[in-house]
């Protein structure tokens, strides 16, 4: 049953069948801590932890701080993050 669900939430996105990839690229994104996994609704950002994402973007995706405080508008805690 997941499968199909999966299926279909993968049909919606962007990404369709276009990459072999897509499936396992969605259930590591779910298990991500800035992820909320809403079940046939798909997933979202969870604000409450934009301290994770900001750490991803920053060391994994080469971005700069100022571009993450212009894009992560509701991270609170931007100002006293530690970017090392």
């Amino acid at each position: 049953m997941e499968d199909v669900r999966e299926d279909a939430l993968l049909n919606l996105s962007a990404i369709g069948d276009d990459y072999p990839t897509a499936r396992e690229v969605y259930a590591d994104l779910r298990s991500e801590p800035y992820i909320i996994y809403r079940g046939n609704r798909g997933i979202e950002l969870d604000k409450s932890n934009f301290d994770s994402l900001a750490d991803v973007l920053y060391h994994e995706c080469g971005w700069e701080a100022w571009e993450i405080e212009s894009r992560l508008k509701h991270y609170e805690g931007i100002d006293d993050h530690d970017w090392s």
